[in-house]
């Protein structure tokens, strides 16, 4: 498809609305006045309650600083980031620990000594062994998944109140033996007399001993997600200065909502032998000069994906409350929104792997009988600015929602002064399993400070996934 892409983008007239220069400098400024402390939403929209159906809420969502892989958390285990997450909810929402029903962890690059993270995290943040708790795992969408299968838990009747979350430890990543390794020690594990080891033992080369070492890559493809970052860019004629200009967007606008105080689910965590840490480490402001240096990290010498236009190695954790509504206000609570329509997408891991946004957006507004102008608050994880910048031209063409789509017409732009805000994963960063959390608590925030009422949370994943949910704010 990509080869496809390329050609029809590339002729297509000028005028065509799929093909576009997206200069992100005139905006700047127009982005940044959107953290006014006025209210943006003042009209009364329709509420998305369902006849029957049980209101689950978000009582409210906490996660620990961000931080680059191997830094403050390097000496840890991923349990120690959840559990720190945990301990953060508890202590901002008060929950009693025995109202909880069930526990739901996201997670991508699992310790094998706490395979259940969940169960380990939650015994760590001292709630009962009788509770029970369970990891789910989808790639950048882990925590996505948890929070909506603690959704379906209360939507069902099983559940009244869920917790869910998300960990990633990059610092710390699991590296194998080779296989013929593992094969062997196996085997003389298994092995009863002196000469079936000697035989097995005879057998070793030190080529066995080399490692096995982990890859942000797709294994039905072999491609890297940069790589297919890099391709994406291409075929959708996104250029290298528009993309560090969306980087810079990224990094400016989180440092604004970090010096303002705007990034409130964020708890401090005193770190075991170390400082305490309290906000995230990657809001680093440059400039298009410096941006411009860097090399490209994929494709080179041509590609125009850099270290500057990526979301880097992230270390973090997170964690809301979920419940259902009639439980939290019996309970006293005040919830930050109401969980909505949500919906998962897949296509081609290959040819289409980051464009899950694009894909989920027009179904899930469909869904709610919502439009684009509709949403007050735009949430996407920003994986690469060539894969938003390609979302977003995606979703402005008639001709690839008519062609890949199934659809009549495209669904428009989301207004950039709706969109991401405060930052997103190229600068706040991207612990795999826990963005998740992350992007539904800030859409919820945003729209309780800005006044406004509905919030869509969109995301790409591995595997060409992609999920997208509505959020609603709660009434004031």
């Amino acid at each position: 498809m990509t080869s496809i892409l390329i050609c029809t983008f590339r002729n297509l007239p000028s005028t065509s609305e799929s093909h576009f220069t997206f200069s992100l400098i005139p905006v700047l400024t127009q982005s940044f006045a959107v953290q006014s402390h006025k209210a943006t939403q003042t009209k009364s929209k329709k509420t998305l309650a369902k006849p029957n159906i049980r209101n689950i809420v978000v009582v409210d969502g906490v996660r620990i600083p961000f931080l680059h892989s191997g830094t403050s958390y390097k000496d840890l285990m991923p349990h120690d980031l959840a559990r720190a997450a945990l301990t953060g909810l508890l202590h901002r929402t008060s929950v009693p620990k025995e109202v909880v029903d069930h526990l739901v962890f996201g997670t991508v690059i699992q310790e094998v000594k706490t395979s259940n993270i969940a169960k380990e995290a939650a015994l760590g943040a001292g709630f009962s062994e009788k509770i029970p708790a369970h990891t789910v795992s989808m790639a950048c969408i882990s925590s996505n998944q948890a929070m909506t299968t603690g959704v379906g838990l209360i939507a069902s009747g099983q559940c009244d109140v869920v917790v869910a979350g998300g960990v990633e430890l990059m610092s710390d990543i699991p590296i194998r033996h080779s296989r013929k390794m593992r094969k062997m020690m196996l085997d003389l594990n298994k092995a009863k007399t002196m000469g079936q080891r000697l035989a097995l033992i005879s057998k070793f080369r030190l080529n066995f001993l080399a490692p096995e070492l982990p890859a942000v890559a797709e294994f039905s493809t072999g491609e890297t997600m940069g790589h297919s970052a890099d391709r994406m860019a291409a075929a959708f004629a996104v250029s290298r200065l528009e993309q560090d200009e969306y980087a810079l967007r990224s990094h400016s606008l989180a440092k604004k909502a970090q010096d303002e105080g705007l990034l409130s689910d964020v708890v401090p965590f005193k770190v075991p032998g170390k400082d305490t840490v309290t906000k995230d480490n990657g809001v680093r402001p440059s400039s298009l000069e410096q941006m411009a240096k860097l090399k490209p990290a994929f494709i080179k010498p041509y590609g125009t994906v850099t270290a500057a236009n990526s979301s880097f190695l992230t270390d973090g954790a997170s964690a809301v409350l979920i419940m259902a509504e009639e439980k939290a206000l019996a309970m006293g609570y005040k919830p930050k929104a109401y969980m909505r329509d949500f919906l998962y997408v897949s296509q081609d891991p290959k040819d289409q792997l980051l464009l899950g946004p694009a894909y989920a957006t027009p179904k899930v507004l469909e869904k709610a009988g919502l439009t684009m102008n509709d949403i007050d608050a735009f949430e996407f994880h920003e994986a690469f600015a060539s894969q938003i910048l390609s979302n977003f031209k995606a979703m402005d063409s008639d001709w690839f929602a008519q062609n890949y789509m199934g659809r009549k017409t495209k669904v428009g732009l989301p207004p950039l002064e709706k969109f991401n805000t405060w930052g997103g994963s190229l600068s706040l960063g991207h612990p795999f399993g826990a963005t998740g959390c992350r992007l539904v608590m800030t859409a919820a925030n945003r729209l309780q400070r800005n006044g406004g009422q509905y919030g869509l949370v969109a995301a790409c994943a591995a595997g060409g996934q992609g999920h997208a949910m509505i959020v609603e704010a709660y009434p004031k």
